[in-house]
């Protein structure tokens, strides 16, 4: 397929081509080169995911060999939470400054060795602690692993496949459940630390040999003609290399210039940014209210304790297969026609379940369909993020909006917490939970009527008044 070509004066005709790099990506089959970023950044996604539920895994063992009282232990998993908002907010804000690859790079690393010490903490301080720092590192790979597959990833398939790298979290939370059980038995809870810091350097380091920085990055960056040209080969292998070299490379869209933070508002991109932080802040809050809360309400609901962890299971599972089938539906009919009728598939099905005598089977069903809106549903926001800022704030773009998300991660278990405490019913839990659901369906549906939702970021950002200008390389 022929890559797209601007020669809009004859002195680039002069000089040679000039390839417009998204639209290059766009016309271009997803060859190997794409699909070992997508499989590394796949990678990070486990990481992230094992880091995330590690704790979890280990807990029960960790009550019993310190002697500690379980409610010491929420210090510890809020501290986790806290690191990775704050990692989310810091580290995407540096990725748009300094390169997608070296912050995904060394955050891997960082909570590779945070791992490990974890795996040698001798007291709650230190524990809590290493936690935190952990947090910080993984909190930066979920942004960045996103921003970089979108910008490798033709228009076509880049929701589903955007979806399908971040089907990794889940992995990751699943493969650390099955070594948490096979490695506790045999060496204890400090060699489930041990071997996740082990893997993440590894895979850290593979990445620094392996990973490439995004190629539209380096082009608003003003990288070095040459560096830019090896990597475009790599994406158009049937290119002649001198062709290549020769070439004017070009993202439409201003150059980086101000605080990443503050673009968020600029070129009218404000509203757009406060509805996403909104709606990230709404479903992970609802997202970690049923993940942490549905076994204990569905068990003092009358069901047994297998059917209770079944329950939480099948939520995991119907998050998967809402990741992969929403992706694919995305890219068919667009985020909106997905995504509002989603969420109030949610609310009803997380009405449901908390009515009291619904029949196994159809709580089985709800239990589910809420799992692939509500689980399934934030890779879709993190995809449309993603598709809403031009790639000089992009990572900060999907960075803050997790990390504003974050924050709900940690409000929605404590509000329910509190809510138990004072005697608050189930049902007005799911009620309320369910309210939340149609709240994000609401922004949705304002987003959808704005000029600032989904769509050529690059190009409005280009024809905006702080983005008139077109960045290229020269000579």
């Amino acid at each position: 397929m022929p890559i797209t070509m601007s020669t809009t004066s004859p002195q680039h005709l002069a000089q040679g081509p000039t390839l417009d790099i998204p639209a290059l990506i766009d016309a271009s089959p997803i060859g190997r080169f794409q699909l070992g970023v997508f499989v590394l950044a796949g990678a990070a996604m486990i990481i992230d995911g094992f880091d995330v539920q590690s704790m979890g895994f280990v807990a029960p063992e960790l009550v019993r060999d310190w002697g500690i009282a379980r409610v010491a232990l929420g210090s510890v998993f809020s501290a986790s939470l806290v690191g990775m908002l704050l990692g989310s907010l810091a580290l995407s804000v540096l990725a748009d400054r300094i390169g997608r690859r070296p912050v995904l790079v060394a955050s891997m690393l960082f909570a590779g060795l945070c791992m490990l010490g974890t795996a040698h903490a001798r007291t709650l301080e230190q524990l809590l602690a290493l936690r935190a720092l952990s947090g910080a590192g993984v909190g930066a790979i979920m942004g960045n692993a996103m921003a970089l597959v979108s910008e490798y990833c033709p228009a076509r398939r880049r929701a589903s496949t955007m979806m399908l790298v971040s089907c990794g979290f889940t992995a990751g939370a699943v493969c650390g459940g099955l070594i948490a059980g096979w490695l506790i038995p045999l060496a204890g809870w400090r060699a489930v630390f041990l071997s996740g810091g082990l893997v993440s350097l590894a895979i850290g380091l593979l990445m620094a040999a392996m990973l490439p920085e995004s190629v539209q990055f380096l082009v608003l960056r003003g990288a070095r003609r040459e560096r830019i040209a090896r990597l475009v080969k790599r994406i158009v292998p049937h290119e002649p290399a001198a062709w290549l070299a020769e070439a004017h490379y070009l993202v439409r869209g201003a150059k980086p210039a101000g605080a990443p933070v503050a673009e968020l508002f600029r070129a009218g991109r404000a509203r757009a940014t406060l509805l996403l932080w909104g709606l990230n802040f709404a479903n992970l809050l609802n997202l970690f209210f049923l993940s942490n809360w549905l076994p204990t309400i569905v068990s003092d609901l009358g069901q047994p304790r297998a059917v209770a962890l079944a329950i939480g299971t099948l939520l995991q599972v119907g998050g998967t297969l809402g990741t992969i089938g929403m992706g694919l539906l995305i890219d068919r009919a667009g985020y909106f026609r997905v995504l509002v009728p989603g969420f109030v598939a949610a609310a009803l099905a997380i009405l449901l379940i908390g009515q009291p005598g619904l029949p196994l089977p159809a709580l089985f069903a709800v239990v589910l369909l809420g799992g692939i809106c509500i689980v399934g549903g934030q890779p879709a926001i993190n995809a449309l993020t993603a598709s809403v800022y031009p790639t000089r704030i992009r990572a900060t773009g999907i960075g803050w909006g997790l990390g504003i998300g974050r924050a709900g991660s940690i409000v929605g278990p404590v509000a329910a917490g509190q809510l138990v405490a004072l005697g608050g019913s189930a049902h007005a839990m799911f009620v309320a939970s369910a309210l939340i659901a149609l709240t994000s369906c609401a922004m949705t549906l304002v987003l959808a009527r704005r000029r600032d939702g989904p769509g050529d970021a690059e190009a409005r950002d280009a024809a905006s008044a702080d983005g008139a200008r077109e960045a290229a390389v020269e000579h």
